[in-house]
């Protein structure tokens, strides 16, 4: 199938494209510098998340759409989140695209801070204040869209192997927990909801078992 990923050239971005490729996908990356994986399968393409043509670029002829932004180190305030969702969603609607859009941000997000703990929450309200604002605002977005979406919130992110073992939570409830998670595992998850999307319309935390 075709896979689409927007904010392919690191972290859990480029695991899922190396994933993707790993299970014989064809994929179309879309990142701020070429990706080389030495791999014709993959056409890696140089641009930015918020400029609606290096998007459309992208996703034409998608059968799955994962956006795996990210600020790196970052912490400060930024609308890369929103600005690239807006630019999505009037895609999906001009085009009508049918394909599911599996979006990934973090727990912690949404009302999924409440669930996190103490020391997690603070950090988040604190020093990730800005950032989680913005994902806050993308996933609100995306849910009051038409898109066919999957929100994804990992926990803390680890650099591990892939062990294609994770636990998911579809529901938040009173003593949830939800820990750390190699990268590679994420990205093994999205690949696996872009061949079957059982999760549409979700909200998934995810994290090692």
């Amino acid at each position: 199938m075709n896979i689409s990923i927007i904010g392919a050239s690191a972290g859990i971005g480029l695991e899922t494209v190396k994933r993707a490729l790993a299970r014989k996908h064809t994929v179309t990356a879309l990142s701020r510098s070429k990706i080389e994986v030495g791999n014709d399968a993959l056409t890696s393409v140089k641009g930015s998340a918020t400029n609606k043509t290096d998007l459309l670029r992208s996703v034409e002829n998608a059968d799955a759409v994962l956006v795996t932004l990210g600020t790196g180190t970052s912490m400060a305030a930024t609308t890369l989140f929103s600005d690239s969702a807006k630019l999505l969603i009037e895609i999906q609607t001009e085009n009508k695209l049918d394909a599911p859009f599996i979006f990934v941000t973090g727990f912690g997000a949404g009302d999924s801070i409440d669930y996190t703990s103490k020391a997690v929450k603070e950090f988040i309200e604190t020093a990730l204040k800005d950032v989680y604002a913005d994902k806050t605002k993308m996933e609100g977005m995306i849910t009051n869209s038409n898109l066919n979406w999957i929100i994804v919130r990992p926990g803390a992110l680890l650099d591990g192997p892939i062990t294609e073992k994770y636990r998911i939570e579809t529901q938040l409830y009173q003593g949830f927990d939800i820990g750390s998670i190699n990268r590679a595992d994420v990205a093994d998850f999205l690949v696996r909801q872009a061949e079957n999307p059982t999760e549409l319309k979700k909200y998934v935390a995810i994290s090692a078992n």
